[in-house]
């Protein structure tokens, strides 16, 4: 009898079904994510992909006590459902609601926190050592996608895990994706895999001779060691992963659940590391995924009836960056871009259609594409490197290793800086300036609108040395002045930072508020909320962090907010405030030769500065944990009058 999603017990129901059963259970997973993505949004191709393979995983292993390992983890919506969530779903990636990714809190079955690729084989190899020493008995399984196995990370758990020789289970979902196309030997090499139809069929046909009675038998022994001369013979490259040490299992193919249910139970019979080599299309089952999979890997609301998203609101960051960068590359013919694995997320699929020799997609490879990029900074050419603010954490010791102490003119177009949304922890980006700013010879733009991105990437380029720009998700203010003529920063011209770096928009004696890119069009609110209760407010538009520039601070004002879209901790307002506090700043003490700092006191009562709390940022929409932390305008103005009335100024 046909139920709904809601009223299955799973995991338990699913291990009475036949084999039927679950693939009609299949078609009414796929129907209900495509009806709830649609609404909310969400990562729909990765996960169309997988529902097979997930089915399967929870037929032949006891969830959660056999520990699965979701790589990235945003392929786990089949999994959530699978493991009594199914009702979440209405609330999918909204604030308060369930998250796209596992989360310990959220149930026993999830049982990692994951939200980055490429952990999840090092982490299957810190529980089986736990695993082991405390003598359990339990599988642990980590599910890791051909895109992930292009991060060096995923080969050193491998290697950790070959040398080691626990028993491990590691299931390559291999789709050919990761969200852009695959690239790279690797991908090449599972190409041969997948393609391999004689070394396939030779496999099968020797399966069917030991399986003969006592011809079988006495056939096996041969057969194993002919079997590793067969291989080579057939794959010159070699099997890669049996040359690390595991038993390799494929390929099977991923959308049959009897064919994969069988590799995992004979997996589960191995004692020792094994590799299931699953081959899945992303997408499957929906005709709109299935074609543009990239655009279906992370999607805002659409209709499912036409595959098209809902209308976006305006032209993203993302876009005018991508733009410019590809100006920069018509006037320049040493600027190069470099993605990793994010081409059209990025903005750079018209550069790359442009100048396919010039453009690099190095896979989901954070830490090479710097160092690659300072390879090629080093000999003459001028990398642009776009990637995602939380992604570049990933690349921290070659920012400073390998560009930064050298200083090499790379050029960091930073994406989706600050607090993102719907993905959450992971995936806010309001740590960047904190790190980058503290790196010598690092010079950080933080543009707001179309205008200050575009000039950013013009200044940058002149300069010469390590550049990061920083911009945020979404739509991106526009000026119909922005779009200059080629070349209007020539190699004549003369860039003088002090004079770029702040500008002053409003001038006000009671309040002065410092506000960091995006974070200028709050200002704007706040002080009308302000101006209406009789201050008088101004606004620096903050457009670099790193050099701190205090050419247009004016110390008569009562009160100096900082405003940025990061963590408060080693962030703008903090080295502001700091830089403040330690220059003698009081023009009159100064012209009296009286040489002592601005008091402690007077520090304390004087600056205000605002940004994220210390901790993980949830997920949710911005303007919903904007509310939750005091950084929408209406408490940030509530906060600067509170502060203003405990020190008794007039107004």
């Amino acid at each position: 009898m046909f139920k709904s999603l809601y009223e299955y017990d799973f995991p338990k129901d699913l291990k009475k079904m036949t084999f039927d059963e679950l693939d009609l259970l299949s078609y009414q997973i796929r129907d209900f994510l495509i009806e709830k993505v649609s609404k909310t949004g969400g990562h729909l191709a990765p996960n169309l992909g997988v529902v097979e393979l997930t089915l399967a995983l929870h037929f032949a292993f006891d969830s959660p006590k056999d520990k699965l390992i979701w790589d990235v983890g945003h392929q786990s919506y089949v999994h959530k459902i699978l493991t009594g969530r199914a009702k979440g779903f209405d609330s999918l990636r909204q604030y308060g609601g369930m998250s796209g990714f596992p989360k310990v809190c959220e149930s026993p079955h999830d049982v990692f926190d994951t939200g980055h690729s490429s952990t999840a084989i090092s982490l299957a190899m810190g529980m089986s050592v736990s695993r082991d020493l405390k003598h359990g008995d339990y599988n642990i399984v980590a599910i890791i996608g051909d895109g992930a196995m292009t991060g060096g990370l995923a080969f050193e758990g491998l290697n950790n895990i070959s040398e080691s020789g626990r028993r491990v289970i590691v299931i390559l979902n291999d789709n050919g994706m990761s969200i852009s196309p695959n690239v790279g030997g690797l991908a090449k090499h599972l190409r041969n895999l997948r393609t391999s139809n004689q070394y396939l069929n030779i496999k099968k046909t020797a399966k069917k001779v030991v399986d003969v009675p006592y011809i079988g038998d006495s056939l096996y022994k041969g057969m194993r060691n002919a079997k590793d001369h067969m291989k080579y013979a057939l794959l010159p490259k070699g099997i890669l992963f049996e040359e690390l040490g595991l038993t390799y299992l494929g390929p099977v193919d991923g959308h049959n659940v009897e064919e994969l249910v069988n590799a995992m139970q004979a997996a589960k019979k191995i004692n020792g590391p094994v590799l299931i080599h699953a081959i899945t299309k992303k997408g499957k089952g929906y005709r709109s995924a299935e074609n543009n999979p990239d655009k279906f890997h992370g999607i805002g609301s659409f209709n499912p009836c036409t595959g098209l998203p809902n209308p976006s609101k305006g032209i993203s960051y993302s876009s005018i960056a991508g733009d410019e960068i590809l100006s920069m590359a018509k006037d320049h013919d040493d600027v190069v871009a470099v993605s990793a694995a994010m081409c059209d997320a990025t903005g750079l699929r018209k550069f790359a259609d442009k100048y396919p020799e010039r453009f690099f997609d190095v896979g989901i490879a954070e830490a090479h594409g710097v160092t690659f990029s300072a390879g090629m900074a080093v000999s003459g050419l001028r990398p642009v490197v776009a990637i995602y603010s939380s992604f570049l954490q990933r690349a921290y010791d070659q920012i400073i290793e390998d560009v930064c102490i050298q200083k090499l003119p790379v050029i960091f177009a930073i994406d989706r800086a600050g607090v993102v949304g719907a993905d959450g922890e992971t995936h806010h980006g309001n740590f960047d300036i904190a790190y980058l700013s503290t790196m010598p010879n690092m010079t950080v733009f933080t543009p707001n609108g179309e205008k200050q991105l575009r000039e950013a990437f013009r200044i940058a380029y002149k300069l010469k040395f390590p550049c990061a720009i920083r911009y945020p998700r979404g739509e991106c203010p526009l000026d119909n002045n922005a779009v200059a003529e080629p070349n209007c920063i020539s190699e004549n011209t003369v860039i003088d930072l002090t004079k770029y770096a702040t500008e002053r928009s409003f001038s006000g004696q009671d309040v002065d508020i410092w506000a960091v890119g995006r974070m200028q069009e709050k200002a704007k609110e706040i002080r009308i909320i302000l101006e209406e209760k009789g201050m008088s407010v101004g606004i620096v538009n903050v457009k670099m962090v790193k050099p701190i520039d205090l050419s247009e601070f004016d110390d008569k004002a009562k009160i100096i907010v900082t405003l940025e879209d990061g963590t408060l901790n080693g962030g703008f307002g903090e080295q502001f405030s700091s830089k403040l506090y330690t220059q003698r700043i009081d023009r009159d003490r100064f012209e009296n030769n009286q040489t002592s700092l601005i008091s402690k006191d007077e520090y304390n009562n004087k600056v205000i500065t605002i940004g994220w709390p210390d901790k993980f940022i949830e997920h949710g929409d911005v303007k919903n944990l904007e509310k939750k932390y005091s950084l929408d305008a209406e408490s940030i103005a509530e906060s600067i009058e509170r502060k203003y009335s405990e020190l008794n100024l007039k107004r």
